[in-house]
């Protein structure tokens, strides 16, 4: 006898007969998985649905479905990828416009779809922080446009939040390029035209420096092409993958935020253009100058451009956790956090445990025997009864291949995480962090947030010293210090329970926090060095993001991250929970429901462990 469908199971075959319909493909493979939502290679893949298939989430779920399924109905990414600007801000507009098109066009007569795009729209600028924009300097330029677009091609404003954000730029843009974007929906079912429609809009509003793509037989296309030589060139299947929108490295929303994956890669993080070998500019600021704040970056033409800046660190802090907290409250909220996730526990426990097995499968184990101390050789207790007079004997372990690595887990503890992000976030770190004990691993566990929401003393001394413009960091950072690597687990298990109390959790500045737990390793002996981040959004810090440019704090964690992963020795994978983190680290995988955390945690560490090619080490590395 069959059984009975779940929930989950009755969700996902909706999702899917919908996906196809809108698509207009009715043998369409939907899959769902943990770096969705994507396409590639006509494969549909959309993260698994929450556990509550009735609630808000779900919405925004079904909003990114459709999305992707309007766009696999109503567009030719050949033609997108001829017509498409070069130049990086006209292709993020471009991108944005056309992905206006292809949801107006696709969803005419479907008011459900156009509520769950409005979720899918709103759940976007949310992660983003373009929700929390107040200055119309800091509107994302594509955002903005792409708003536009859709509210001419629907005759509906923006959803509450998108239409606040749009309106403090509104009236400049309708100024600039009000009659252009009028003719936009004329052409709106004409692919090519509308394109050709969209560039005057980017020429009426200065986003197109005259070098755009367009012709479609150029000669010189063939000096574009990469070359084959090249092990950083871009593949012809990844290509025309990214074109599809679906590259591991997009999260193939449609925005123009999240533009593709080639373009991601190849544009620094500040915007320039990335060297022509694809590794990062030596005038970018090395990870151990520990000079970073303040510094300026050179342009190949000489001209000089801000880099990140901290207005100041006086009221910054490192701090353990056990000085946040009295012993009494920690005790408690450790409580409160084993009484919430008893369930979760065992299920991660066991996760654990197999993990623990593959691991010491690995070793090769020896002892040494007939020691003066460590574990006692039970096998020669006998000796008591024969030989009174003679001392215990006892046995140590030999040195495990294991014992020369170290990992960090840098925790996300913004408000955002609050709740059960937060305590499954802290259960699968604890249970981790055990596990790799008993087989030789050195363990750090990190947090990162702010003292403060929306600045603290820092924005005060700002103000005092008369706003300076484009100030930097704007708010005071408090890194936490779970469980240092050199700590055993039973001494540090207390104070994950912190990540609990009310009021702790605040904003996030993530490129500083990764270079912190980056700089911790990087001071430790053993020679391989593991690095993962958990995190569910972008950096947000209201105070910095409002001073400074748009993007501010996006654009530092992107060098950061380029910094790491082209440069250091250091092996770093992200998990992003609800957040796709794929567009940001090369190695990273993105979950939809929390409860899926430990799991992934264990698994992707496990790949690492066996990895078939052993670590190099730090110095071969860096001779390399």
């Amino acid at each position: 006898m069959a059984a009975a469908e779940t929930p989950a199971d009755l969700f996902k075959r909706a999702l899917a007969h919908a996906a196809r319909a809108l698509a207009e493909q009715s043998e369409l493979e939907v899959n769902f998985g943990s770096d969705g939502p994507k396409l590639s290679n006509g494969v549909l893949t959309l993260p698994h649905p929450p556990r509550d298939t009735s609630g808000p989430e779900s919405a925004s779920l079904r909003g990114q479905a459709d999305r992707l399924a309007l766009r696999l109905a109503n567009h030719d990414e050949g033609l997108n990828a001829r017509l498409r600007p070069q130049d990086t801000r006209a292709a993020e507009a471009f991108e944005a416009m056309e992905q206006a098109r292809i949801e107006a066009v696709g969803s005419r007569s479907l008011a459900g779809v156009r509520a769950n795009m409005d979720a899918a729209l709103l759940t976007r600028l949310e992660k983003t922080g373009a929700l929390r924009v107040t200055d119309a300097e800091r509107v994302p330029a594509a955002e903005a446009v792409g708003l536009l677009v859709r509210e001419r091609l629907t005759g509906k404003r923006s959803p509450d939040g998108a239409g606040a954000m749009l309106d403090l730029v509104r009236t400049e843009i309708e100024n600039k390029a009000g009659a252009k974007l009028d003719a936009l929906a004329a052409v709106a079912d004409d692919q090519a035209a509308f394109a050709e429609r969209v560039k005057d809009v980017l020429r009426a509003l200065d986003l197109d420096p005259g070098d755009g793509r367009g012709d479609d037989t150029s000669e010189d296309a063939g000096d574009e092409a990469p070359d084959p030589q090249d092990p950083d060139a871009a593949d012809p299947e990844d290509q025309e993958e990214d074109d599809a929108g679906g590259g591991e490295g997009q999260s193939m929303d449609g925005s123009a935020d999240d533009q593709t994956a080639g373009d991601e890669r190849d544009a620094r993080p500040d915007g320039a253009p990335a060297d022509p070998d694809g590794e990062a500019s030596d005038d970018g600021p090395e990870l151990n100058e520990g000079a970073l704040p303040n510094r300026q970056q050179t342009m190949d033409d000489g001209r000089k451009i801000d880099a990140y800046r901290v207005f100041t660190t006086a009221f910054d802090e490192v701090v353990d956790a056990a000085d946040l907290c009295d012993p009494n409250e920690l005790d408690r909220l450790r409580s409160l956090l084993d009484q919430q996730l008893t369930a979760l526990s065992s299920v991660v426990a066991r996760l654990a445990n197999k993990l623990q097995r593959r691991l010491m499968a690995q070793q090769n184990r020896s002892w040494h025997f007939d020691l003066e101390e460590g574990v006692l050789d039970t096998a020669r207790l006998t000796r008591i009864i024969t030989d009174p007079t003679s001392p215990l004997s006892f046995k140590a372990e030999s040195e495990s291949p294991f014992r020369d690595t170290v990992v960090t887990l840098l925790l996300d503890n913004s408000g955002s995480m609050r709740g059960r992000p937060i305590m499954v976030a802290a259960v699968c770190a604890d249970i981790l962090a055990r596990t790799l004990e008993r087989c030789g691993v050195k363990v750090e566990i990190l947090g990162f947030t702010t003292r403060a929401w929306k600045g603290g003393q820092a924005r005060e001394a700002w103000i005092s010293a008369g706003k300076p413009p484009t100030p930097g960091r704007l708010n005071d950072l408090r890194h936490i210090i779970y469980k240092a690597a050199d700590a055993p687990w039973r001494r540090a298990k207390k104070n994950l329970g912190l990540m609990m109390r009310e009021g702790l959790l605040k904003e996030n500045i993530d490129g500083e926090a990764l270079l912190w737990a980056h700089d911790r390793l990087m001071a430790r002996p053993e020679q391989r060095q593991i690095l993962m981040v958990i995190s569910d959004g972008s950096p947000v810090d209201d105070s910095t993001q409002s001073a400074n440019a748009a993007l501010y704090l996006d654009k530092h964690l992107r060098q950061v991250i380029e910094q790491i992963e082209t440069k250091s020795p250091v092996e770093l994978l992200a998990i992003g929970i609800g957040h796709d983190v794929t567009r940001w680290y090369r190695r990273a995988v993105t979950i939809v429901d929390v409860e899926q955390l430990g799991g992934v945690m264990i698994e992707k560490l496990a790949e690492l462990f066996e990895a078939k090619e052993e670590a190099p080490t730090r110095r071969s590395r860096k001779a390399a």
